[in-house]
């Protein structure tokens, strides 16, 4: 890892005026960042240190959830309004990471955390259109288990990993961003970008731009949600397939569906078709094959991947039937 100078400061005014220098990157809990600088994939020449910038606590105001970017997971999770009123959020964070990393990965880290992909992170692979564009992608005629099917095309199939941003994305969650040219407020479900089409940029955070806080809509008291994680093993692994699913069922009737796939996406990704297809429909196993099919309709899959297709659509209708039961 070569040298590069670091800063630290406790006003987001600093961290900001010092980010703006090409080659500059922030450093906080859960981005991987020095990961991957170890690794020699990336190599800033200056880390500005947000740690202790004034951006950590959750507070609940009206119908949303404002959460400081620099809250840490445990504490997102031990938070009283998310047990009662956003469960997926909590499942999803409780399954995210063990206990000691929680409690030091942050909110705004986790969700700008990069890619998995074993050939993203090994410079000694050269076919690697997200280090290097043009380059070819090496996951797609390689071991690929690990890696997504919607979103992805020859160019990239590489896999968000987030298991927190599946959960925000499927309830309409925006994070707010501040740079040293201003302020602004994306929606999450426009926030991240598909590898298949822009394998060199995963999301629209523009340089020296930081997230300084996630808002999260409430879910209405009537709702009821999970989150479900497929994994090779119990705990200390990513998510083969994952689903957040939150449903309103009136008279045996969904009267709105909202769902978000893990382990499948380039990104974290909104399965609006399936959303569709639930929409009025019956709650019954049916529907939810039918939306489950709906929602990997497109998938771009390789050998390595194929076996995630039929995961998803039986992972998809499991958690459906779940939280079907938590309504009655």
């Amino acid at each position: 890892m070569r040298a590069f100078e670091y800063v630290r400061t406790s006003e987001v005014g600093d961290a900001l005026a010092a980010s703006e220098r090409a080659g500059a990157a922030y450093l906080a809990g859960g981005t991987t960042q020095v990961d991957l600088m170890k690794d020699g994939v990336l190599a800033p020449d200056r880390l500005v240190d947000i740690t202790r910038l004034p951006l950590r606590g959750v507070l609940g105001t009206g119908h949303s959830l404002h959460v400081g970017a620099l809250t840490t997971m445990e504490e997102l999770a031990a938070d009283p309004l998310v047990t009662h009123r956003l469960p997926v959020v909590r499942e999803a964070l409780l399954l995210g990471a063990s206990v000691q990393l929680r409690n030091m990965a942050t909110i705004g880290g986790n969700l700008l955390q990069r890619t998995r992909c074993r050939y993203f992170r090994d410079p000694a692979v050269a076919a690697c259109n997200k280090r290097a564009p043009g380059s070819g992608c090496a996951a797609v005629t390689g071991p690929a288990r690990m890696h997504a099917i919607l979103g992805v095309s020859e160019r990239c199939i590489a896999l968000h990993a987030s298991d927190l941003a599946v959960a925000l994305v499927a309830l309409d969650a925006v994070v707010h961003l501040e740079s040293a040219r201003g302020t602004r407020t994306v929606p999450l479900t426009e926030f991240y970008l598909e590898a298949g089409t822009t394998p060199g940029s995963e999301t629209v955070l523009a340089h020296g731009e930081l997230i300084t806080e996630v808002e999260i809509p409430l879910l209405p008291e009537t709702t009821r949600s999970g989150y479900l994680k497929v994994r090779d093993r119990v705990s200390y692994e990513f998510a083969l397939v994952s689903v957040a699913a939150a449903l309103e069922i009136e008279d045996g009737v969904v009267s709105k569906a909202r769902i978000g796939l893990g382990g499948v996406g380039s990104k974290p990704w909104r399965a609006l078709a399936a959303e569709e297809v639930l929409r009025g429909a019956p709650a019954t196993e049916a529907s939810y094959r039918e939306a489950a099919t709906a929602a990997v309709t497109g998938a771009w899959t390789v050998p390595g991947t194929a076996f995630k297709v039929e995961l998803a659509k039986r992972a998809l209708v499991r958690q459906l039937q779940t939280v079907s039961e938590m309504s009655r």
